[in-house]
């Protein structure tokens, strides 16, 4: 390798220091040094099949390669300035502790169906670690919807209260968004199952090499088709970004919801010491900002989506350096949305809902309004009279200064005489939630075997 690069051969002089900053990825891209090395020693076999390596320099590169995994393993791997990238550095250090076998360990491959290989394999570990994660979200929210039982709250639309809900049901309702979040990112490892390496620089690879047996040793199910695509093609880490994207506008969500019920406005719930922080001035305050945090970390991320996208949407094919971008843009978001995802995860272990105080929010705001109108419609009178009649009676009850729930019957009467005693049955809140029983619902009853269901499936996970 003239000059220790891969390259060098015909050049003269040395590669102005400010384009080699900004060439370089090694600082980055170092992160992909196990799935070079094991890419490399399944490399290295093929080799071996295709007849290029003997089995003497087989075994003289794998041990090589072997030592280069324990310096690296064990922080004791010294870079040069001339390692464009952890695959020139891997190759560098393999010469100098093997000589000449080393040197012919990149026959028939090339750096951009390497880092495809590499990349490939570093995102179906990573959609592994990220769903991992996402399990240990839920099992907490599971968790503290079993400790919320019996608590409601209002639920709300256009953030006024609407109806009462269950808070057990609330949160089940993040449990299912992560767990298409984990689907998601099941499907875009999927996308990275089929091999790049043999692609070579974009037209194959000129020696017989074994793809297929290749791509079982790394764990592929197949081997990418086409080799312009398996090189110029970044769908699974563009998928992996979508799939982080979407997870980290959920956990946002559950964050503001945490942000909203802690607030004193609210009270729902009380935070753990160990999850909150405090006030350089003022000393009374409690600040959650790991849920904060979960809000504002995730438009860093859907930053990383719009930005590999936009790197990606005028190249032609095959492989161009832009591509460089996308390694940053996905450790980047595996970073971010691990963090608060364990972040998130503590704050709901540690979470705990004051009964009184959401007790005392579902009194104001009309929350029974709709079971009025349910109550016309099962004496007969279609919905939309029904509405317009509950619609006059809230107005009425502001005028009084009372919630409609505490109109007496002979004010209800006067807006519809189908009202009768028995509209007292349905205007508790546990009358209410008891009426919300279809599938779907937050009847107590429903969220209970929903609430079982959930822990089932997650034991599978």
């Amino acid at each position: 390798m003239s000059g220790n690069r891969m390259w060098g051969g015909r050049f003269e002089g040395k590669l102005d220091p400010r384009v080699d900053a900004l060439n370089r990825s090694f600082p980055f891209d170092c992160r992909l040094w196990e799935e070079d090395i094991a890419a490399s020693a399944a490399w290295a076999r093929a080799l071996r099949h295709a007849g290029v390596l003997d089995g003497q320099e087989l075994q003289s590169v794998a041990t090589g390669l072997d030592r280069v995994r324990q310096e690296f393993a064990q922080g004791r791997f010294k870079s040069r300035p001339t390692d464009e990238d952890i695959h020139t550095a891997v190759e560098r250090r393999l010469v100098e502790l093997v000589g000449s076998a080393g040197e012919k360990l990149h026959t028939g491959r090339s750096r951009n169906d390497q880092v495809a290989t590499d990349l490939c394999l570093w995102l179906r570990k990573a959609c592994q670690e990220v769903s991992a994660s996402i399990k240990g979200l839920v099992l907490r929210l599971l968790a503290a919807s079993d400790r919320a039982e019996g608590i409601a709250i209002p639920a709300y639309t256009h953030l006024q209260r609407a109806q009462p809900v269950l808070a057990a049901h609330h949160l089940l309702a993040y449990v299912e968004m992560l767990a298409r979040d984990r689907d998601r990112l099941a499907d875009a490892r999927g996308r990275c199952d089929a091999l790049p390496l043999g692609a070579g620089a974009a037209v194959g690879t000129g020696f017989p090499i074994d793809r297929m047996r290749l791509a079982k040793e790394l764990g592929f199910r197949a081997v990418a088709e086409n080799s312009l695509d398996a090189v110029g093609s970044r769908d699974g880490a563009v998928e992996f970004l979508a799939a982080c994207a979407l997870l980290s506008v959920h956990l946002s969500r559950l964050g503001e919801e945490i942000v909203l019920w802690s607030s004193a406005e609210f009270g729902f719930v009380r935070l753990s010491d160990r999850v909150a922080t405090g006030s350089s001035l003022l000393p009374q305050k409690k600040n959650p900002d790991g849920a904060e945090l979960a809000r504002g970390k995730a438009g860093r991320v859907l930053g990383h989506l719009a930005a590999l996208l936009t790197t990606l949407k005028g190249l032609p094919l095959a492989y161009n350096k832009d591509m460089q971008e996308d390694k940053e843009a996905v450790f980047d978001a595996f970073d971010t949305v691990t963090g608060v995802l364990h972040a998130l995860s503590a704050t709901i272990d540690g979470l705990a809902f004051d009964a009184t105080r959401c007790a005392a929010a579902l009194e104001g705001g009309h929350l029974l309004a709709v079971e009025l109108a349910d109550y016309l419609v099962r004496k007969g009178m279609p919905f939309r009279r029904a509405h317009g009649v509950v619609g006059r009676l809230v107005t009425k009850a502001e005028a009084k200064g009372v919630d409609v729930s505490r109109l007496k019957l002979e004010d209800l009467r006067e807006e519809a005489p189908e009202f009768d005693a028995d509209v007292r049955h349905v205007l508790s809140v546990g009358a209410a939630l008891r009426a919300k029983g279809a599938v779907g619902g937050t009847a107590p009853s429903r969220v209970k075997r929903s609430l079982a269901a959930w822990n089932r499936r997650v034991a599978r996970w």
